[in-house]
C-alpha cells in the first residue's frame, strides 16, 4: 500500500471518504498495520489514518525521539490530515501514552478519544495496585528492551525479537527491531527526552477505554476506569484478551468502537465485562 502522504518523513497512510477523521496510533512492537481490521470495517464511515510512529519503521533510518519531537511530528500529522476539523483519537499502548499527552497540549483539536489497554498506566495507584512479582516483571520487559536499544545491531535486535516472543505479542517479527524501544530507553535510563513531563491524562471530550483482562498485569487502576466508566459520554469494555483487543477478538472490538462512534456525548458512563474469543 502506498502512503496518502509523507509528513516529516513519515510515510500516513489514509483510507475512507467519512465526514469525521479517526487518526490511529499504535504502540510497541508494532506498525500502522495493527489496525487492519479496525479499518477494514471503519473506512465505510470514517477517514481512517494510521501511520507507523517515528523511529518504530525498520526501513527508516535508526533514531529515537524526545516526547516533544514526537509531539511535533503528531501535530504535524493531525494538522496535514484533519481538514480543518477535529479528529478522533484511537491509541493503543505507547500510541496511549503519547495520544493522551497531545490530547492534553491539544485539546482544540480533538473530538473523542478510544484508548485501547493504557490507562493511568504510571500513576500512584498503578503501582500501588500492582504486587511486588507484578513490579519485577514490568521492570523486566522495560529494562530488557531499553538494554537492546543501547546494543543495537543484530543482538540488540535478537534480543528484541525474543522479548516479543516471550510478551506473545502478536506482531510479525519481519517488521520488529530494536529501534522500536527507545522509549524504553528514555522512560529506564531518564535518558533526554525524558517522560517525566508527561501531564496527568483528565479527558474532557467523551472516551471509550477498552482493555484486555487476560494478563499478568494492568496498565490502569481500578479506581481510573471507575471513575472513567462514571463520567457522563464514556464507557469502559473488558475484553477476555491480552494486551491486544483489536487483534484477538476484531469483530467485538469493532462492535464496540463503531456502537461507541454512533454518538458518543449519549452514552452513560457504563463499564462492562466481555468473554472473547
Amino acid at each position: 500500500m502506498q502512503p496518502a502522504m509523507v509528513v516529516d518523513g513519515v510515510d500516513v497512510y489514509i483510507e475512507g471518504e467519512g465526514t469525521e477523521t479517526i487518526v490511529m496510533i499504535h504502540g510497541w512492537p508494532d506498525t500502522y498495520r495493527l489496525w487492519d481490521a479496525q479499518v477494514a470495517e471503519l473506512k465505510s464511515r470514517y477517514r481512517c489514518v494510521r501511520f507507523t510512529l517515528p523511529g518504530f519503521d525498520i526501513g527508516k533510518p535508526r533514531r529515537s525521539y524526545t516526547l516533544n519531537a514526537m509531539l511535533r511530528v503528531l501535530l504535524h500529522i493531525v494538522n496535514s490530515v484533519g481538514q480543518k476539523q477535529k479528529v478522533i483519537l484511537m491509541l493503543h499502548d505507547w500510541g496511549c501514552v503519547f495520544g493522551y499527552e497531545f490530547y492534553m497540549r491539544n485539546k482544540g483539536l480533538v473530538s473523542a478519544i478510544v484508548g485501547v489497554d493504557i490507562g493511568d498506566a504510571q500513576s500512584k495507584a498503578t503501582a500501588r495496585s500492582r504486587s511486588v512479582g507484578q513490579k519485577l516483571m514490568v521492570s523486566s520487559y522495560q529494562s530488557t528492551l531499553a538494554l537492546a536499544w543501547a546494543i543495537g545491531g543484530p543482538i540488540g535486535n535478537a534480543m528484541t525479537k525474543v522479548m516479543v516472543g516471550m510478551l506473545g505479542a502478536p506482531s510479525p517479527k519481519q517488521y520488529v527491531s530494536s529501534g522500536m524501544n527507545y522509549p524504553y530507553y528514555i522512560l529506564t535510563a531518564g535518558a533526554a527526552g525524558s517522560y517525566s513531563s508527561l501531564v496527568p491524562f483528565v479527558p474532557k471530550v467523551p472516551m471509550l477505554y477498552i482493555y484486555g483482562t487476560n494478563k499478568p498485569f494492568m496498565f490502569h487502576s481500578p479506581q481510573w476506569t471507575e471513575a472513567m466508566a462514571a463520567r457522563e459520554g464514556c464507557q469502559v469494555v473488558a475484553l477476555a484478551t491480552d494486551h491486544w483487543p483489536m487483534l484477538r477478538a476484531p469483530q467485538r472490538f469493532n462492535d464496540i468502537v463503531i456502537n461507541w462512534l454512533d454518538k458518543p456525548a449519549q452514552n452513560d458512563g457504563s463499564s462492562e465485562e466481555e468473554d472473547a474469543a
